[in-house]
């Protein structure tokens, strides 16, 4: 039997990094999309080091259709596109290019390749909690209805629903719903790395405060490795569908600021955050809260870390850069 091919767009982003690992770890081929800094790209050849990287942007249709005839995966993850919600807000036009249609150009392309091959080309998108919006009730599941309110939710829902649409002409593509997962690889740029590193930092007398935003925000936050675990056993499923990933408990950011500082066994985090308006969200979703007992039942996946365990590897993962 040839060896099993994938293909990664989102390759050098935290979950990408971890879905290399996981896929070579079974002995599959990858290649990766690449549009990302030099560091990155660095980090993931140091650490994947057997992984092909090619060059392109998803808001190139035409390099990605060539690039999967070429390469003729049996797999494809689309982890790519603009990955923060407050950046959304201010380039909507670039995310709904990027989120939206890109993804739109990723599963075209398959079903193309695959009519054309005669080949089964399985396909995983990455979706959001954030396609939700501000639902009514809590736990979300499959069956929620998508409300987006933010630009990120609005092009993560086009791109869900299309996902929906290349299926019911035959290709076998799956989404994973996915809610906030963490991880010691998430950028700065996320406010849970962000409080993470400030608690590390204060620990060690190298930072006096943190400045946050909407501290009564509720999210259910997992372990990213587990998420990953959970998108190729949806692509693998012999039936294409749409997953809920999801622990099923939400915190505050401030339950989350209080557990990374009493990790880095720092007292009273109160005195040392300061709430500043210029981070509050134009809206921001009161509660995320997801119940994955689909994704349990039909693929046995459960989440393995819980949210103490989480914030405190993060911590942990700090205080050892420093």
């Amino acid at each position: 039997m040839s060896e099993r091919t994938a293909f990664v767009t989102g390759i050098t982003g935290q979950d990408g990094g971890y879905l290399t690992e996981r896929l070579l770890s079974d002995g599959v081929a990858v290649h990766g999309l690449v549009h990302g800094s030099d560091e990155q790209v660095a980090e993931l050849r140091r650490r994947c080091p057997e992984a092909v990287l090619h060059s392109g942007d998803l808001t190139d249709a035409g390099r990605i259709a060539a690039l999967l005839a070429e390469i003729g995966p049996d797999e494809v993850y689309n982890l790519g596109g603009i990955s923060s919600v407050a950046f959304s807000w201010e380039q909507p036009v670039l995310t709904g290019s990027v989120s939206g249609l890109g993804a739109v150009a990723v599963l075209d392309a398959c079903w193309r390749l695959q009519d054309r091959t005669g080949r089964p080309v399985r396909v995983l998108q990455a979706s959001s909690a954030e396609i939700f919006g501000n639902p009514e009730r809590a736990p979300q599941d499959e069956r929620t209805p998508l409300r987006p309110a933010t630009p990120y939710g609005a092009a993560k829902a086009y791109a869900h629903q299309m996902a929906s649409v290349l299926r019911s002409r035959g290709l076998a593509a799956s989404t994973v719903i996915l809610y906030n997962h963490e991880s010691p690889r998430r950028p700065e740029t996320f406010v849970t790395r962000k409080i993470t590193a400030a608690a590390a930092r204060i620990a060690a007398g190298r930072q006096d405060r943190l400045s946050l935003g909407n501290l009564d925000a509720r999210r259910d936050w997992g372990w990213a490795p587990d998420y990953v675990e959970a998108m190729v056993r949806a692509v693998r499923h012999p039936e294409p569908d749409d997953y809920v990933i999801a622990t099923g408990e939400s915190h505050t950011v401030a339950e989350f600021v209080a557990a990374a500082f009493a990790a880095a066994g720092v007292p009273d985090w109160q005195s040392r955050v300061v709430v500043d308006s210029s981070f509050v969200r134009p809206v921001d979703a009161v509660e995320q809260r997801g119940d994955a007992s689909k994704a349990r039942a039909v693929l046995g996946w459960a989440p393995t870390r819980d949210f103490a365990g989480i914030v405190g590897a993060m911590v942990e993962a700090d205080l050892a850069l420093l």
